[in-house]
């Protein structure tokens, strides 16, 4: 690689990897899988700069590589999570206690997701890319990612974890 195409590289990651990490993350649920996959992805974007640097959009183009990564994870190898039967018990609700726990309850939800939905998800709403930018990422129709958009938000709003604070948060429910 020349040193100028070298410079724009190491630019490239300076400036998109706490967002990268942050959307493997979301596609994960685990930090430390999450910069792995980030790795991963650039280094194989790495490998075919001068091609991506071309595009109309490094950023998308090394998403859709992301996404891939993860998902080439899943065929390799199935990975095992731990779950608990229930959370720990806590002594009372504020605020600040019930976003951390809503973000949690949010990841829960993420995690038990199918993994295409999942991707579609957090592409959609957290990324806040249009249904035509995931589908370009994914490699699908805007109507599969509106369909598993769809499926995917329906089983969120199910989880129970999600339910109960969403009825907390609205003054709907109880302090637990």
């Amino acid at each position: 690689m020349q040193a100028e195409q070298e410079a724009q590289f190491q630019e490239f990651v300076r400036g998109r990897w706490s967002r990268l990490v942050r959307t493997a993350y979301l596609l994960t649920g685990d930090v430390h899988h999450a910069e792995d996959l980030t790795q991963t992805a650039l280094a194989k974007a790495y490998r075919s700069w001068r091609r991506i640097s071309r595009s109309d959009n490094p950023e998308a183009y090394v998403r859709r590589m992301l996404v891939s990564c993860n998902s080439d994870r899943f065929r390799k190898r199935r990975v095992s999570e731990a779950l608990t039967a229930a959370p720990p018990e806590r002594a009372g609700y504020d605020q600040a206690a019930g976003q951390v726990e809503m973000r949690g309850s949010l990841l829960d939800g993420l995690a038990r997701l199918p993994a295409r939905q999942r991707a579609v998800v957090v592409l959609r709403y957290w990324e806040d890319l249009s249904e035509a930018e995931v589908a370009d990422v994914l490699g699908c129709s805007t109507g599969t990612v509106k369909s598993q958009a769809s499926k995917g938000l329906a089983k969120l709003r199910t989880y129970p974890g999600l339910a109960r604070q969403e009825r907390t948060v609205s003054g709907q429910g109880g302090g637990k």
